[in-house]
C-alpha cells in the first residue's frame, strides 16, 4: 500500500508552506518549481486542501496560497484525508462499508488493529514538529 502521488505532493506542500511565517502567502508557480510539482496539478492539490480547511487562497498578482491554521494543528494524517479521505485499508473498514462476511472475518480484527495503529501514528505529529 502507498499513498498517492496527489498526497505526497500535499505533504510537500503543506511543509513548504509551514516553513514560512504563519500567514505569508506563497506563490503556486514558486511552490511548483521549488517542489518539482507540475503547477496544474499543485493547484488541484492545493483546492483540496482549501476545502478541507488546511489552507487558503488569494488571487490576483500578490496572490497565492498560505496555512489556514497553525502548523502546529495540522498532521499528515489531516493532509492524507483531505486528499484521499478517510483511511480504511479494507471496505469493512470504512465508516459505510460493509461486507457481508464480516460477523464471520477472522482477517478484520486484525486489520482494524493495523489501521488503528497506522492513524495514530499518523497523527502524534505536527507539521511544526
Amino acid at each position: 500500500m502507498q499513498i498517492t502521488r496527489q498526497s505526497d505532493y500535499a505533504i510537500r506542500t503543506v511543509l513548504e508552506l509551514s516553513k514560512v511565517p504563519f500567514g505569508q502567502l506563497l506563490n503556486t508557480r514558486t511552490i511548483s518549481m521549488k517542489l518539482d510539482i507540475p503547477e496544474d496539478f499543485l493547484k488541484k492539490t492545493v483546492r483540496l486542501l482549501a476545502h478541507a480547511g488546511l489552507v487558503a487562497t488569494q488571487r490576483g498578482s500578490k496572490g497565492g496560497v498560505r496555512l489556514a491554521v497553525p502548523s502546529a494543528k495540522i498532521t499528515i494524517l489531516d493532509v492524507i484525508t483531505a486528499i484521499e479521505g478517510q483511511i480504511a485499508l479494507n471496505d469493512c473498514l470504512a465508516d459505510a462499508g460493509s461486507c457481508p462476511n464480516m460477523p464471520t472475518c477472522q482477517a478484520h480484527r486484525i486489520l482494524k488493529r493495523a489501521q488503528s495503529t497506522l492513524v495514530e501514528e499518523l497523527k502524534k505529529e505536527t507539521f511544526a514538529d
